[in-house]
């Protein structure tokens, strides 16, 4: 994971860029050409070098291995298609050979990064290291960090690894706290308390990185971005965000299907008490929820509003929105229905 560049390595970065112009203005006398001219193409060479290893310190290990290793055996079989293409056409000079060994490299390099997914195999061989800390990269979204329950999970022990929270999110949890809406605020301080709980957790380890993606605006995308060069998974509440990634091959973490997953399962005939809060929708009925956010439509509960009742169960629905229990009053079964159930 990429972490904000220290002095030293500022200080390294820089020497190179001046080392590159001062090789560039010695080679000016054997090129013929001006001092001025040599010197910034060799800084300018020198900068590339930097950013090439910037780039590279937010690529996975064996995705680097396998781009050299396809940009090896490219330049090697455009070598020698180049030289076979020199021996028809000698006056073409160098370039019949640089220029067929160049698009080999390039070609071979970007199949390799590429399909480097159906490597995995021999990846896992080759780093084994690197293979298992990649599986336990979890990237944090805003969303699941306002709403808390992941905390709970963490301390469950239910979920391992690096909890890897982006400058991004925090960028954007802190406009939330600072919002002029006094609800906004509140989701966002608790968001802060909520990262700060996960800190103080033993056995849980949080990052936060500076990894950004400055070609990219929308914060969803950053997300995806980021899992994909961490080779690691999402973890969120959106719905949205949850089918963007999986669209775009980023396996996902969705709390809310973990807390539907976790619900007790209900079956029709089964008899439960509860806690009539309010009034239904269609007359007469009243509503009821369970411990873990179910809702309970109760027929006929309308009458016992703030008293608890015991009920049987005639069907559940599964909805987009959540499950919900329709259930009758157990004193108006008939007699023989006590009895069985």
């Amino acid at each position: 994971m990429k972490r904000r560049p220290s002095l030293g390595v500022l200080v390294v970065r820089l020497a190179v860029i001046i080392a590159s112009a001062w090789g560039g203005l010695a080679l000016a006398p054997a090129l013929d050409d001006s001092p001025i001219v040599c010197g910034a193409a060799g800084a300018a060479l020198g900068a590339v070098v930097v950013w090439l290893e910037h780039r590279a310190a937010t690529v996975a290990v064996d995705r680097l291995f396998w781009g050299a290793a396809g940009t090896f055996f490219g330049l090697i079989a455009g070598l020698g298609i180049g030289t076979a293409v020199s021996s028809f056409f000698p006056a073409g000079g160098m370039a019949t050979v640089g220029l067929p060994a160049f698009l080999g490299a390039y070609l071979g390099g970007a199949i390799a990064v590429r399909r480097h997914h159906d490597l995995e195999g021999v990846s896992a061989l080759l780093f084994p290291a690197a293979a298992r800390r990649v599986e336990l990269h979890k990237v944090l979204d805003t969303s699941v960090i306002i709403d808390g329950r992941l905390a709970d999970v963490c301390a469950s022990g239910f979920i391992d690894g690096v909890l890897v929270v982006p400058q991004f999110v925090l960028q954007e949890l802190q406009q939330i706290a600072d919002s002029g809406d006094s609800m906004k605020r509140n989701r966002g301080k608790r968001g802060f308390d909520v990262l700060q709980r996960l800190q103080r957790m033993p056995g849980v380890k949080v990052e936060i990185t500076d990894v950004d993606f400055p070609q990219v605006r929308e914060v969803d995308r950053k997300l995806i971005e980021l899992a994909k060069a961490l080779g690691g998974k999402v973890v969120t509440n959106d719905y949205n965000l949850n089918k963007l990634a999986e669209l775009s091959g980023v396996s996902v973490l969705n709390v809310n299907e973990l807390s539907n997953g976790l619900r007790p399962v209900v079956l029709p005939g089964e008899v439960m008490r509860v806690h009539l809060l309010r009034e239904g929708k269609e007359p007469g009925q009243g509503v009821a929820y369970l411990d873990d956010g179910t809702m309970v439509v109760v027929e006929h509960g309308k009458r016992y509003l703030g008293q608890t009742v015991e009920v049987t169960v005639t069907s559940v629905l599964q909805t987009s929105a959540g499950r919900m229990i329709f259930s009758r009053l157990r004193e108006e079964e008939p007699a023989g229905s006590h009895a069985r159930a």
